[in-house]
């Protein structure tokens, strides 16, 4: 039998529910349930989610700016690409100014799905922020972006 977590700790000791990777991971998988649970309905991961909507704001993209925008590294991208593709809700077309670069679009199914989606992302920072003051949730959106 393990002993109860003492919380407070001893002079010098490591608490783990104390440490800011820890209580960053316990805070992602909130917004992970929160995410999943509210876009269930359009079928959407956070990541294509992310490569759609910084598709919407470019118009048209290469992957590499892509990944970049997103903050995905080369292969994830590459593999988020693929399955929006597959679904038909983003397609390429050649760079006229670099033949060996296509630029991603979304499609018209794809516009329709990301119209849907907005809101329901909207609401998932909502959700995800509900507990905190709303000088809470600027200070903790300026916090995480001197983190990033």
């Amino acid at each position: 039998m393990s002993k109860k977590s003492n919380k407070t700790g001893k002079d010098g000791d490591y608490m783990l529910e104390q440490q800011i990777g820890h209580l960053m991971r316990k805070a992602n998988q909130r917004h992970t349930v929160i995410f999943a649970a509210a876009m269930k309905e359009v079928d959407l991961t956070p990541m294509q989610f992310a490569v759609m909507a910084k598709i919407k704001d470019e118009e048209e993209v290469s992957q590499n700016l892509l990944g970049r925008l997103a903050s995905m590294d080369p292969a994830t991208v590459q593999g988020v690409v693929k399955r929006l593709a597959e679904r038909d809700l983003i397609a390429a077309k050649p760079d006229v100014n670099d033949r060996r670069r296509h630029l991603w679009t979304l499609s018209k199914d794809g516009e329709k799905l990301l119209k849907k989606a907005l809101p329901v992302a909207k609401q998932i920072t909502e959700s995800t922020l509900e507990p905190l003051s709303q000088s809470e949730r600027q200070a903790f959106a300026r916090t995480l972006k001197k983190l990033t």
